[in-house]
């Protein structure tokens, strides 16, 4: 099939790649002339596991290309996908304005006799695909024939690859047969299961996931307290109550919380839903106040150890938000590093891919950069995992010891094993492990 991806950031680069390599014809459009040049010459402006090959091999098969023009776009595809930013605005609402643009810029380009399907990729507030087709039906001046669709991607970062050339579930939501037949033939080769709703109900299905992923993470560090202040090992604790079925033990990881693109902005999102609905998740406030308390409560840790901050050389692994990605937007490693960098401590940081962006961001000004963990550890007063690395496992303790002032070890992720790191001669504080 034809295919039109417009928006070519993490949802719109991994579906875009991935479409393309099942058989599709894609083309990319992004409105950021740099990016698509950089795409152009093979550069990939993210780091994900795989996309890089899967870029290259399909734009050399001439199924995958890029462009700023949304005219091309939708004049050479019959399905259009919208993948562009839903960021969060002060009072935790969704900012709709690239969503609303990209809807007129597809309806001026519309043609009469035309039919279109257009897709909301994006994670949207309920209702929004309504307000799609409202101004593409406003703003066209023709007579052109769509439909719209909500298709919410489940795309984890640091495995968005797999998830969708292998996905547990295909959402499509749409109230024409028309538009569902030809979204299921989209989808027919990555052979999964799919779930055909109305347009609210798949608008509502992303918050909801999210918001219970992010409600397991704080029920498991609200557990962590309590093993804390009883003695108890909050590993074998998750790892008991995982074992139900029931339950499953993903993400059932106790550490500093939760932080990235989807969470924190899904979960402030889904509170505006509910309150603009009149139906207050009053649950969702107590989710969002333990992942904020969770950070407060691990930094009071470090600084019942080390007394005063100021003028201590700390250094912190990590600075994105999980392993396998360059994403440090709403990182709690950053903000770990802020806090530090605030009280006036001399912070070094290490991350594999994502110290470039936090310096492009402005996200880690006041704190240094090295170039390995060792070499950020070295003379060090304290060491802080934020992000658990693999690459961080595969540190010899015992050089790490020697390159550290003192040997002190904060675990925020629960990353190394308390028993090996504690013979190793390390003082070592983590989550709910005494």
């Amino acid at each position: 099939m034809k295919l039109c991806i417009i928006g070519s950031g993490y949802v719109g680069l991994v579906s875009g790649a991935c479409f393309a390599e099942v058989g599709h014809h894609v083309i990319c459009v992004d409105n950021n002339e740099k990016k698509v040049a950089q795409l152009l010459n093979g550069e990939v402006p993210i780091y994900e596991p795989g996309l890089e090959e899967l870029l290259h091999r399909n734009v050399a098969a001439g199924r995958l290309s890029f462009t700023t023009s949304t005219e091309e776009g939708v004049d050479k595809s019959d399905v259009v996908f919208i993948a562009v930013p839903t960021p969060p605005q002060p009072d935790g609402s969704v900012d709709l304005s690239y969503i609303e643009k990209v809807a007129r810029e597809i309806s001026a380009v519309l043609k009469p006799g035309q039919y279109r399907v257009i897709v909301d990729k994006s994670t949207v507030p309920v209702k929004t695909g309504e307000k799609v087709a409202d101004t593409i039906r406003r703003y066209n001046k023709g007579s052109a024939e769509f439909d719209v669709v909500s298709n919410p991607e489940f795309l984890r970062e640091g495995c968005a690859v797999p998830d969708l050339m292998k996905p547990d579930r295909i959402v499509i939501g749409g109230n024409s047969e028309r538009a569902v037949a030809l979204m299921q033939k989209i989808y027919e080769p990555f052979m999964a299961p799919v779930l055909v709703t109305d347009i609210n109900s798949a608008e509502l299905i992303k918050h909801a996931a999210n918001s219970f992923l992010a409600l397991k993470i704080s029920y498991i560090n609200a557990v962590a307290r309590i093993c804390e202040a009883s003695g108890a090992d909050v590993e074998k604790v998750a790892d008991g109550i995982g074992m139900d079925k029931r339950i499953g033990r993903n993400f059932l990881n106790a550490g500093i919380g939760y932080g990235g693109s989807c969470f924190p902005k899904d979960i402030a999102a889904f509170i505006a839903i509910s309150e603009d609905l009149g139906v207050p998740f009053t649950l969702l406030k107590e989710v969002e106040k333990i992942n904020l308390t969770q950070r407060e409560r691990f930094i009071a840790k470090i600084r019942e150890t080390l007394w005063v901050l100021k003028d201590k050389k700390i250094a912190i692994w990590g600075l994105t938000f999980k392993p396998d990605t360059d994403d440090v937007r709403s990182s709690v490693a950053v903000q770990i590093v802020q806090d530090l960098v605030a009280e006036g401590a001399d912070v070094v940081t290490y991350d594999p891919k994502g110290a470039d962006k936090a310096i492009e961001f402005q996200l880690i000004q006041g704190a240094r950069i090295a170039q390995s963990p060792l070499e950020a550890a070295k003379g060090a007063e304290a060491l802080i995992i934020a992000t658990e690395w693999n690459e961080f496992t595969k540190v010899d303790l015992s050089e790490l010891k020697k390159a550290m002032h003192t040997p002190v070890i904060f675990d925020g992720r629960n990353l190394l094993d308390p028993e090996t790191v504690r013979s190793a001669g390390f003082a070592y504080t983590s989550v709910g492990r005494n």
